[in-house]
């Protein structure tokens, strides 16, 4: 067989549709035609985002009292065109697997929750500044506030987890998660969109934390680097399908701290004020309060 039969062969088997989990996304004569979201798009966006939200930290450097609304306007406006787009690239990728609807009503859909999503960037500012605060407080090597905005990775992953929450509650398609991977590729922290955090919330160090999608943190919590906040089993259906939707990841609540290494699985609750030791392995409830370390061993 010639080397021209091989490759052919090759192609012929990649470009088979039985071969690809959910079929093609292949380019439509119509157009309205929609490409999928770019990543490239999303993330740029994620850094004007940062520069809004931050002004002076991220973006532009020279930002003063004079030109802000200027550049908190105009980077805006970009956003919200960018948005737009993406998002209904979004909702076309979902049209595209059986959830067909108007084109016109998908545009009318990815305008009124790109303006939704604007209109919520004041209280995501005002959740990461208590962030901010709890990461200065937490840290005695951080000198400030700024610090941990401009240096820390937790920051950095929250910030886009507190993005990406507001799109999931809006139930964006796609784009949620596309920016907590993006983060969770840069720092090693995986915070799932749905995951419901409340404020000052601190992750020190941060590489290898987990924490999924229908876990609530209450305010004031602290994790340290690889916790894992997972779920125990996934139930499935009578298919044997995992069945999704279900609150399944645990509940921690205002004050808790926990340490490098601890693994909370299930839906559990961790009651307020609680410290959970290094390296602890957790699947029950404990009430507030509580202290819970490893077992110490000693040597024969």
């Amino acid at each position: 067989m010639g080397p021209d039969n091989t490759l052919a062969k090759v192609v012929d088997a990649l470009c088979a549709p039985s071969r690809v989990p959910g079929g093609f996304m292949l380019h439509s004569p119509s157009p309205h035609h929609q490409a999928l979201p770019s990543r490239d798009a999303v993330i740029s966006m994620v850094e004007d985002l940062r520069s809004v939200l931050f002004p002076g930290y991220f973006g532009v450097s020279s930002v003063t009292a004079e030109n802000v609304r200027f550049h908190v306007g105009s980077t805006l406006d970009r956003v919200r065109r960018t948005l737009q787009e993406q998002i209904m690239s979004g909702l076309c990728f979902v049209c595209a697997l059986g959830d067909a609807r108007s084109y016109e009503d998908c545009q009318a859909d990815a305008a009124a929750k790109t303006d939704a999503f604007l209109a919520r960037l004041p209280e995501v500012r005002r959740l990461l500044a208590t962030d901010a605060q709890a990461a200065f407080e937490g840290d005695p090597a951080a000198t400030s506030p700024a610090e941990t905005i401009f240096c820390y990775p937790g920051m950095l992953a929250i910030t886009n987890q507190r993005l990406a929450h507001e799109l999931h509650k809006l139930k964006v398609p796609l784009i949620p998660r596309m920016i907590t991977e993006h983060a969770h590729s840069l720092t090693g922290i995986d915070i799932h969109p749905g995951a419901r955090i409340d404020t000052a919330f601190f992750i020190d160090h941060g590489t290898g934390t987990v924490i999924g999608e229908t876990t609530l943190i209450g305010k004031g919590v602290r994790l340290y680097q690889g916790v894992t906040l997972g779920a125990k089993s996934f139930p499935l259906d009578e298919h044997g399908n995992p069945i999704k939707g279900i609150d399944r990841h645990p509940i921690v609540e205002d004050e808790v701290i926990v340490y490098s290494g601890a693994t909370i699985l299930g839906r559990v609750t961790i009651g307020k004020g609680s410290v959970i030791g290094g390296n602890v392995w957790l699947t029950q409830s404990v009430p507030p309060g509580s202290r819970i370390s490893q077992p110490h061993q000693t040597n024969a």
